[in-house]
């Protein structure tokens, strides 16, 4: 492989790292503060490319893509974060206290039925999106072409990435997260009310992990399989950056995707 072949590949990592950098960041925070291992949080990222294609097809082809194109898939995502707290509400607040191996069945129950419900809901047929208003060609970089939306994919990463540590590190929801990364008891001693800690925690993880689907719609169809593949990926990436380690993840991220480029 010649140069330019080689840094058009590193993009193509950089620009596929965005998407996973959201997933893996949603599953850690998620366990850093519920302590569960979210087996479905794959489920997530599909149901936000299905909400994301359902909500452009329906809504955004009738409305002018040129200006809904973008709220619809923040709209997919932070509908895939309300069903996220609806699932935490219901299912997930009593399982906390269960055994680990209770707890990752119970999340694998739910894998079995998202994807099922998307089944009755979107059909087997792989879903292909538009391409995005204003980012649907391609510039040239060393004598290859390279699509424009991936270069703003790359950018999509780290500004997440800064959008997070401010979240963090500069309000108080953020300060509450990070004690009950660090000691839950210590939290509920303090008045915290946790159950609704938990479920905003579990709905921003799920947002994020929407929203890693839904920015994928116009790269790669939706279909049934992007769950279990997602959710390996994920949890790869959380291990390999350390466990609620948010700038790990996204370092991770970068690795495991530049290596699977590799590899393509």
């Amino acid at each position: 492989m010649d140069f330019s072949g080689l840094v058009v590949q590193g993009l193509n990592g950089l620009a596929g790292a965005s998407s996973l950098f959201l997933v893996a960041a949603g599953l850690s925070l998620i366990f850093g503060v519920t302590r569960i291992v979210n087996f479905a949080h794959g489920s997530f990222f599909m149901v936000g490319i299905y909400l994301a294609y359902t909500l452009i097809e329906h809504w955004g082809r009738s409305w002018g893509l040129a200006w809904s194109f973008w709220p619809l898939l923040l709209l997919a995502a932070l509908a895939t974060g309300v069903l996220g707290a609806v699932v935490e509400i219901l299912i997930l607040r009593r399982i906390y206290k269960a055994p680990e191996l209770f707890q990752l069945l119970g999340t694998f129950a739910l894998v079995l039925i998202i994807k099922d419900a998307a089944l009755w809901i979107w059909g087997p047929e792989d879903l292909l999106g538009p391409r995005v208003p204003g980012l649907a060609g391609s510039v040239d970089i060393l004598g290859r072409r390279f699509p424009s939306y991936d270069l703003f994919l790359i950018v999509v990463g780290p500004c997440v990435l800064g959008m997070l540590w401010l979240l963090l590190t500069r309000t108080r929801f953020g300060t509450l997260i990070r004690a009950a990364t660090q000691d839950r008891e210590m939290v509920g001693a303090l008045g915290i009310h946790q159950s609704w800690l938990f479920t905003a925690v579990f709905a921003l993880g799920c947002f994020l992990a929407g929203l890693g689907g839904a920015i994928q719609l116009p790269r790669e169809p939706a279909n049934l399989g992007l769950d279990m593949l997602t959710i390996g990926d994920a949890f790869v990436v959380v291990v390999v950056g350390g466990m609620g380690s948010i700038p790990g993840a996204y370092v991770a991220a970068l690795i495991i995707a530049e290596i699977g480029r590799a590899h393509v």
